[in-house]
């Protein structure tokens, strides 16, 4: 492909990078739906099986364990082969081992099928940010990662929607192997498209030679000061699990604080409280769109955008809950839904930004870990703990200030973008 057909900033051409990237929102959505489906099927496994909600539970809870366990060594292999026949073959082992869960005959072997799909999801997400990093212009990249990061909330949607239409239907395991399907095909995709060479771990940019007069190879010392050595980084890292902290905090309690508070029945709560986050819809590309906006005119925006949103979240979650109650509190916390994810898509920029070309998808994975053990595994349980000592609304309150604490790191983390996107090794990335 000649140079002069692929417009400026594209690394492929405008069609196929656009064709890569709709493959990317697809899996992405597919592979939600292959993790959450289980969701809609506890009913029929606690009544042919008798698990226990702590069972079920635990069904969910293997995915993200898997992932947090394998997502650093697995990203590590994105970065040094190859993101296309990766993605395609982490997308091959998930899906088949969400058809394996079909054939299961009781609880360990479920859990250990379920524990698979982690696996095999575990490079995905640090996997596709790279690709998609690579594919568009750096001034899109917030707004890229935006729209592809609202397939999170469609997938989950549908997947717990279409697991009980088929299970009642046509029996739960059923659900697990239709659902499995177009994953596979889009897997198979995969290997038929151009993806970028791998990047050397150099310091060309930095004027560095070895004796033979070649680009000096980066250190293993060389690559964790990289990390530890960008500061920018480092305290997006804190602050994505501060904002993370809320998310799950409020998709795990919220059907449970209507229940409780306006006593609904809980299908009902169920819908009304997962329609407030299902609104990240509007907030992820929404958020990256005005990042990658103001930062035409702000070099550090898309810090200063992420604690300005972070700080919006945690004012109005906390507000809802200690000043309203009603109809106006449900669309106070509405609004909430729409600014909790706003930050994610400029903040898992930054991730991509601040650190060599060849080391992105370690970069978003590190992201993914923190995020995982100091928000995610710990939000859900911080409520319980203090809804347990107090009430549901109290804890769902106080939760709502990690948002806060995020926002203060986001802004810290703007006064060092600069300088750190400044030592980022320029190297130009290539087609294979």
């Amino acid at each position: 492909m000649k140079s002069s057909t692929i417009p400026s900033g594209f690394l492929m051409s405008k069609g196929h990078s656009y064709y890569v990237f709709i493959l990317l929102f697809l899996l992405y959505m597919f592979d939600y739906i292959d993790r959450l489906v289980v969701v809609s099927l506890f009913p029929f496994l606690k009544t042919d099986w008798g698990l226990s909600d702590t069972q079920c539970g635990m069904l969910v809870s293997a995915v993200y364990w898997s992932i947090l366990i394998f997502s650093f060594p697995v990203s590590i292999f994105v970065d040094r082969w190859s993101r296309k026949k990766s993605i395609g073959v982490m997308a091959l082992l998930w899906s088949f081992s969400t058809v394996a869960c079909a054939f299961t005959k009781n609880f360990p072997q479920l859990f250990a099928a379920r524990t698979a799909i982690g696996i095999g999801e575990a490079g995905y997400a640090p996997g596709g940010t790279a690709m998609i990093s690579a594919l568009f212009p750096e001034k899109k990249r917030s707004v890229m990662v935006g729209i592809w990061n609202a397939s999170i909330p469609i997938g989950s949607a549908i997947g717990v929607a279409l697991g009980g239409f088929i299970a009642v239907n046509y029996g739960w395991r059923h659900a697990f192997g239709i659902v499995a399907i177009p994953g596979m095909i889009i897997s198979i995709l995969f290997f038929f498209i151009k993806d970028y060479k791998t990047v050397d771990l150099v310091r060309s940019a930095k004027g560095k030679k070895d004796e033979s007069g070649n680009p000096m190879k980066m250190s293993k010392r060389d690559i964790i000061r990289e990390f530890t050595g960008t500061p920018s980084l480092i305290l997006t890292y804190f602050a994505f699990a501060g904002n993370t902290f809320l998310t799950t905090a409020m998709l795990s309690w919220l059907p449970t604080y209507f229940n409780r508070i306006e006593n609904l029945p809980m299908q009902q709560a169920s819908v009304k409280g997962g329609s407030v986050m299902l609104l990240a819809v509007i907030g992820s590309p929404l958020g990256g769109f005005l990042a990658d906006t103001w930062m035409k005119k702000r070099i550090n925006a898309r810090l200063v955008f992420s604690a300005l949103s972070s700080v919006t979240t945690a004012v109005v979650f906390f507000s809802a809950f200690y000043f309203f109650t009603g109809p106006l509190q449900y669309y106070i916390l509405l609004f909430g839904g729409v600014s909790a994810i706003a930050f994610a898509s400029s903040a898992i920029a930054v991730t991509q930004d601040v650190v060599h070309p060849g080391l992105r998808a370690t970069s978003y994975s590190l992201c993914v870990i923190v995020q995982n053990l100091l928000g995610s595994s710990v939000g859900p349980f911080f409520v319980g703990v203090l809804s347990d000592k107090y009430d549901i609304k109290t804890a769902l309150t106080f939760a709502s200030l990690s948002a806060l604490v995020a926002g203060i790191l986001f802004f810290i983390a703007s006064f060092y973008y600069e300088k750190d996107l400044a030592k980022v090794e320029k190297i130009a990335i290539k087609v294979e």
